[in-house]
């Protein structure tokens, strides 16, 4: 079941593989996403130090559940992957120029995970190509089901 979504990913980018990720996170931020409170239309995957961090997602705090403490609410979160994944995203996105973007949070087996992808950046005629690939296929619909 999908918490948030970033529809824009795939609007932007050619997305060649996705992983699905952990995330180290605390109380409060299990509570605000259960609620509906997760925002990962602005964040970002990172690597540093051999580890993969989510920079940028807005997870909002809820009133009742964060008391005494100070919630941040776009801090950096750990994504936990195995290592042999890592490794694999360091080579390619150092080599060959990817980006690595959030695309789904949801809910796998009561745990929430985050879907990252490997992502090609579009240039701006990709994204009128598929934009008009996309209006050919609704307008192609609309035809078929008013002949019927």
């Amino acid at each position: 079941m999908s918490i948030a979504e970033n529809k824009k990913a795939f609007h932007d980018y050619f997305i060649e593989e996705q992983y699905e990720a952990g995330i180290a996170l605390e109380g409060w931020e299990v509570k605000a996403i259960r609620a509906g409170r997760a925002n990962i239309k602005e964040a970002y995957v990172i690597l540093r130090n051999e580890e993969v961090y989510l920079i940028g997602a807005h997870i909002s705090a809820l009133p009742t559940a964060s008391t005494h403490i100070n919630p941040d609410p776009v801090r950096t979160r750990k994504l936990l992957l195995h290592a042999e994944q890592i490794a694999k995203l360091i080579g390619k996105v150092e080599r060959a120029g990817y980006a690595l973007v959030p695309l789904n949070l949801h809910y796998a087996k009561g745990r929430i995970k985050l879907d990252i992808g490997l992502a090609k950046g579009k240039k701006q005629f990709d994204k009128r190509e598929t934009e008009k690939e996309r209006d050919w296929v609704r307008e192609k619909a609309r035809l078929i089901r008013n002949k019927a």
